[in-house]
C-alpha cells in the first residue's frame, strides 16, 4: 500500500511546531495558521490500524471541507483553503478540551450503554422502551473529553464540565447552540442525499480574538454515523439491523475479530484485500453523502504532491 499517506515529516517556511493526531497532522506556520494534513491512517476503539486506507484521507478531507462551506452561514468556521486534496489551511485557535457529541437516534455507544441498563448517559436521561437505532424524541448532546491518562475520549457531563472549568458556562452556551444548529443542517443535507444523520460530533476553537468557531472535520464518515433512509422503518418494526454508512463496518469486523482496544488485545491482521475493501467502503460513503462522483488524487507520489501544493499556497 505504497500509494498511501501514513506519517509526514514536512519542514515548511515560517513552521513553529508539528502536532500529530490519530489521523491527522497539524503544521503550526508563523504562529497565526495552521496547515492540517488529513493522513491515511485509519483509527478505531481510539488504536491507530497499521495499515493506511487508498484515499481516506483525501475522502475526509473533501466532505470536511465541502460541509464547512455549507454551515458557514450557521457557524463560523477555521476554515481558509484547501491547497491539496489531503489539506486544509485555516486559522489557529485554542481547542476546547471537549468533543460535542450529538445523537439524534439510539445507537453506538449509547446503545451499548443502553443494554447494560444505563438510562442515563452523560448527565441526559434516556427514555425507557427503546430499541437500538430508535429515534430520540429529541436530540441529545452527550459530551466526550480526553482521558487525563492516555488518548482515550471518556464520557462526561454538561455539569462536570463546567464545575471543572473545562469550559465557561458562557462559552459553553454557545457551543450547545452550535452544535444544535449544525446537527439540524446536517440532518437536512442528509435527507436530500436519502440518508439519516445519527449522531455525529463537533469541535470547536477559540481564534486569537475571542470567537468561537468550528474546526477539524465535519459530518464525515469518522466523525458521524448514517443510516439509510429508505427502508428505516421497515427493519426497525422488524427488529432488523440498519443499514449503515459509516465506519461502524471496521469496528464490526474489528469486533468478529476479537479486537476492541483492550488491554492485551492485537489488532488482527488486515489484508490487502480487505484494505482495498475498505478504501471502496470509503469512496462510497463520499459519494453518498456528497451526491458527487469521488474523483481520486494522483497518488504516484503523495508526500511530493502535498508539499508542492502547501509550499505554493504560502508562497502566495
Amino acid at each position: 500500500m505504497s500509494n498511501t499517506i501514513i506519517d509526514t515529516n514536512f519542514n515548511f517556511p515560517n513552521q513553529k511546531n508539528i502536532y500529530k493526531g490519530k489521523v491527522r497532522e497539524v503544521y503550526n506556520i508563523d504562529g497565526n495558521q495552521l496547515v492540517m494534513i488529513a493522513t491515511d491512517r485509519l483509527s478505531a476503539f481510539d488504536v491507530v490500524m497499521p495499515k493506511g486506507i487508498p484515499y481516506k484521507g483525501q475522502i475526509l478531507n473533501q466532505i470536511a471541507t465541502q460541509m464547512m462551506k455549507a454551515t458557514e452561514d450557521l457557524v463560523p468556521n477555521w476554515l481558509v483553503a484547501t491547497p491539496d486534496p489531503n489539506v486544509a489551511v485555516g486559522h489557529l485557535c485554542e481547542p476546547f478540551k471537549v468533543e460535542m457529541v450529538i445523537r439524534g437516534y439510539m445507537s453506538g455507544h449509547a446503545a451499548r450503554e443502553y443494554k447494560l441498563g444505563k438510562r442515563m448517559l452523560c448527565g441526559v436521561s434516556m427514555p425507557n422502551g427503546m430499541k437500538e437505532n430508535d429515534k430520540f424524541p429529541e436530540p441529545i448532546i452527550t459530551p466526550a473529553t480526553k482521558a487525563e491518562m492516555g488518548d482515550h475520549d471518556e464520557d462526561i457531563s454538561r455539569e462536570d464540565i463546567l464545575k471543572r472549568g473545562i469550559v465557561s458556562e458562557e462559552d459553553y452556551v454557545v457551543l450547545e447552540d452550535y452544535t444544535q444548529k449544525l446537527f439540524q443542517r446536517g440532518t437536512q443535507i442528509a435527507a436530500k442525499r436519502g440518508l439519516i444523520l445519527v449522531d455525529t460530533k463537533y469541535e470547536f476553537g477559540k481564534t486569537k480574538d475571542g470567537k468561537i468557531v468550528l474546526i477539524d472535520e465535519i459530518h464525515t464518515p469518522d466523525s458521524s454515523r448514517y443510516f439509510y433512509a429508505d427502508g428505516y422503518k421497515e427493519r426497525q418494526s422488524r427488529g432488523e439491523a440498519q443499514k449503515q454508512l459509516s465506519k461502524e463496518f471496521v469496528r464490526q469486523w474489528l469486533i468478529s475479530n476479537d479486537f476492541q482496544g483492550l488491554e492485551g488485545q492485537i489488532v488482527p491482521h488486515m489484508s490487502d484485500e480487505y484494505i482495498e475493501t475498505v478504501s471502496d467502503r470509503y469512496i462510497e460513503l463520499y459519494e453518498n453523502i456528497t451526491g458527487q462522483t469521488f474523483i481520486k488524487a494522483d497518488v504516484s507520489n503523495i508526500q511530493e504532491r502535498i508539499e508542492a501544493n502547501v509550499l505554493k499556497y504560502l508562497q502566495n
